[in-house]
């Protein structure tokens, strides 16, 4: 939860036997940076027990970055046994000193409910002193607490707004969030050019999602001029990840000898990952793996064609909600394919995917 440890590194002069000794004589500091030192094995051998034991000393004088890194200890259960309301505890003194990250993972303990009860009203609170700071990842926290309405009165502008401070510090998640804002028009003006900037900010990070939404805009033409060489491109980089989505597009693009020359052979084979992965989070439960691993079944994409393989999978996804999975369910009673043919079914699998 706590990515970097700030301000507890030491300088070039600071040598093992310095901060040692500083630290002996109950220098705060030189005790949070002896602990630093013991937990990542700089100059030291490797201890989670002493990087505690020295960490703690510092938290007891009330330094704030000793207390979150003491926080951190607890919560991962290293060198101590794990326990979140100890985290909590000490999150909870550097936080009260202005920590930003000690802020910042208070408001996920209260937004998860870990270690506190959950609480999203508190977890906005912590998150927004964090985010005022200008820590980017209580600024996409924030937003998304504005997006979902979650212990704050739903606002997308609001949202938007946070978003977009994280995501002009490089933020990734915060970029995503805010290309996919800017696509669906909530909280800005509709505009698939933007979309696609911050949508090619987050795919040159390496995150999978966003290349698999470049891919698209190429593919479609949307935001930016079409082209199948460089779809092909990002969705390759997104399934050379294991990323499902992009590996049964890449498929598509293979059958279809778009971007690349037609070879159904590929094609076949990134289907066939494809499958695979959503058939791993499908059997997780995820509606959306089932979804799409009833079109791989319904397609015979990567699979055997099996209609009824079809129906069962979208009826698992269709029965969480999915509109997807509804639709599609829909279809296979309007045609009959899977399922004796129903158009009472159709209609109410349709109704329902509608009224999402």
């Amino acid at each position: 939860m706590r990515e970097e440890v700030k301000g507890a590194g030491q300088s070039e002069e600071q040598t093992p036997e310095l901060i040692r000794k500083a630290a002996e004589h109950g220098d705060a500091d030189a005790q949070r940076n002896l602990g630093v030192m013991y937990e990542t094995g700089d100059g030291v051998e490797q201890s989670y027990e002493q990087a505690v034991e020295w960490y703690r000393k510092a938290a007891e004088q009330g330094d704030a970055v000793g207390q979150g890194c003491l926080g951190v200890m607890y919560y991962n259960g290293a060198g101590v046994e794990q326990s979140y309301e100890q985290a909590v505890e000490w999150w909870r003194k550097a936080a009260e000193q202005g920590d930003a990250i000690a802020q910042f993972n208070l408001g996920l303990m209260y937004a998860n409910g870990d270690g506190v009860e959950q609480n999203f009203e508190q977890a906005v609170e912590w998150y927004r002193k964090a985010a005022e700071q200008g820590y980017a990842d209580a600024q996409s926290r924030l937003g998304f607490m504005y997006e979902s309405g979650r212990g704050v009165s739903q606002d997308y502008r609001q949202a938007a707004e946070w978003y977009r401070k994280a995501a002009e510090q490089g933020y990734a998640d915060a970029q995503i969030r805010l290309g996919v804002m800017y696509e669906i028009g909530d909280g800005v003006k509709q505009s698939y050019e933007q979309a696609f900037e911050w949508y090619r900010k987050a795919a040159e990070q390496g995150d999978a999602f966003a290349q698999v939404r470049l891919g698209s805009m190429y593919e479609y033409g949307q935001g930016v001029e079409q082209s199948y060489e460089q779809a092909v491109e990002w969705y390759r980089k997104a399934a050379e990840q294991g990323y499902a989505a992009a590996q049964s597009s890449l498929g598509v693009m293979y059958a279809n000898g778009q971007g690349v020359e037609q070879n159904y052979e590929q094609a076949a084979e990134w289907w066939r990952k494809a499958a695979e992965w959503y058939r791993k989070a499908a059997e997780q439960g995820d509606a959306a793996a089932q979804s799409s691993l009833g079109v791989m079944y319904a397609n015979g994409q990567g699979v055997e064609q099996n209609f009824e393989q079809a129906v069962e999978w979208y009826r698992k996804a269709a029965e969480q909600g999915d509109a997807e999975g509804q639709r599609n369910l829909g279809v296979m009673y309007a045609n009959g394919h899977g399922v004796e043919q129903n158009y009472e079914q159709a209609v109410e699998w349709y109704r329902k995917a509608a009224e999402q």
